[in-house]
């Protein structure tokens, strides 16, 4: 009973902390839904591929780059210190740094509701030798350690202080040579890929996540000029260069978390769509997964991604009738080619669909298994272990509720997708989690044959 008081603090507090946001989602649950969706590109090589913007000195130019509160507060942060950022036609973005950035004004406003802040100190090391960067914010998802990015950038000669409110950077710049990873994140090798890009001796990356952002950011650095052997691969060797001044046009990859949010959610519901332009690479295992749960899907139109990195295919996941088995083996992330952290939390509405008893160890963050019990309110049965396990037993009938997001991106879309299921009227209150990663998603979601209104200020 204490564990469960202490949990009710946590979730209490972290929601109140962004009950102000004010946009709501009516849903009326219990439709259907059908036909085609297009995916958007990913969100987490977003973030990164901005952030990589500030190695080039020529204009960058993303191509149908992700309307999303988290690229809004990237770009808000990098106007703010006097980078030039314009929207295109077609959801382009063009940008052009100044060759002096003013970094004492920077949005700290903006910065803290993001955690991928943090990957400015490998693209700002090379040209500024002091500097600060706000506490990074983004998902609250218990203590997330930023040791591992000053562990690697200290070899590179960054200095950063734990300062009240933000970090204090000082750098002498100097080779890093061999790098051994201390956690293989996908932002920490990001940030030590960047850091690596304009150091012109070769540097070593051991450790490094072979993930889909990772790639991306690769492709990106590559077509900068940077020579990176490995890719795909733990060990990255990265022989840098001292100046980048290219206009060049990059396009992410579609992004594969938006690609299983619509898995889930036809799943949840039990019906069929088709989602168009999957990166495949990136959801294999979690394909592979739900066959063996006795999901029908079918790929068609497989076909590489515009930057080269994956392929795309169509996905046309079948109504499964109530006939979805639990796994006998636990479900649990793992760096690539693992099920994808991200991913997940999206086996949690899957699971309360299929019959039988599901244990999902979601061990990489602290509190986020606990957000997962939220789902109790809209008529699942979910046990919480502890705040890294959870029992889920099913087939769940959802039910109609009225709740406010948790302040966790995954965790809050989940809500959404069991809402979708149950008959009736439901209320999602204070979507702005949601919305730091999906982009028009209730219009999207409608176009399918969902029923959702957006509410301001209910």
């Amino acid at each position: 009973m204490e564990m469960l008081g202490r949990i009710s603090d946590v979730l209490n507090k972290q929601i109140i902390s962004i009950s102000g946001e004010g946009v709501n989602l009516q849903v009326d649950g219990g439709h259907e839904l059908s036909g085609n969706i297009q995916l958007k590109k990913s969100k987490n090589a977003a973030v990164a591929l901005l952030c990589a913007s500030l190695l080039n000195q020529g204009t960058t130019t993303f191509r149908s780059f992700p309307k999303i509160e988290e690229v809004h507060r990237i770009i808000e942060v990098l106007e703010s210190i006097g980078v030039k950022v314009k929207w295109l036609a077609n959801n382009d973005l063009e940008i052009r740094p100044s060759k002096q950035l003013t970094l004492s004004s920077i949005n700290a406003g903006a910065a803290r509701k993001t955690r991928s802040v943090l990957m400015l100190l490998g693209s700002l090391m090379h040209d500024y030798p002091t500097f600060n960067i706000p506490y990074a914010g983004g998902c609250k998802l218990g203590q997330r350690t930023v040791s591992p990015h000053l562990f690697a950038l200290e070899r590179f000669g960054v200095n950063v202080d734990a300062k009240t409110g933000h970090y204090e950077v000082n750098v002498n710049k100097k080779p890093a040579n061999r790098i051994v990873l201390y956690e293989s994140g996908n932002t920490v090798t990001n940030n030590v890929l960047m850091a690596a890009a304009k150091t012109t001796h070769t540097t070593i990356i051991q450790g490094a996540s072979a993930d889909y952002m990772v790639q991306d950011l690769c492709a990106f650095l590559v077509k900068l000029g940077v020579k990176i052997e490995g890719i795909g691969s733990s060990i990255l060797t990265v022989t840098g260069i001292d100046t980048i001044r290219k206009n060049i046009e990059f396009t992410p990859t579609e992004d594969p978390i938006e690609a299983m949010f619509f898995i889930s959610a036809a799943i949840t519901t039990n019906s069929q769509i088709t989602i168009q332009e999957a990166p495949l690479h990136w959801i294999g295992l979690e394909l592979l997964k739900l066959k063996k749960m006795g999901l029908d899907t079918t790929i068609k139109n497989i076909h590489p991604s515009t930057n080269g990195v994956t392929e795309l295919a169509d996905i046309t996941v079948h109504k499964h009738n109530g006939k979805l088995i639990a796994l006998d083996d636990k479900l649990h992330p793992n760096l690539w080619p693992g099920l994808n952290p991200d991913n997940i939390p999206y086996f949690v509405p899957i699971c309360g669909v299929a019959k039988g008893r599901t244990l999902i160890h979601d061990w990489m963050f602290e509190n986020r298994a606990i957000y997962y019990t939220e789902m109790t309110k809209i008529g699942m049965n979910v046990e919480l272990v502890d705040p890294h396990r959870i029992y889920i037993n099913g087939p769940t009938k959802f039910t109609r509720g009225d709740v406010v997001c948790p302040p966790a991106l995954r965790p809050a879309s989940l809500l959404l997708i069991g809402m979708l299921a149950a008959k009736g009227t439901s209320i999602l209150r204070n979507i702005y989690t949601i919305n730091r990663g999906y982009e028009d998603i209730a219009d999207r979601l409608n176009s399918l044959g969902a029923k959702i209104t957006v509410i301001h200020g209910l």
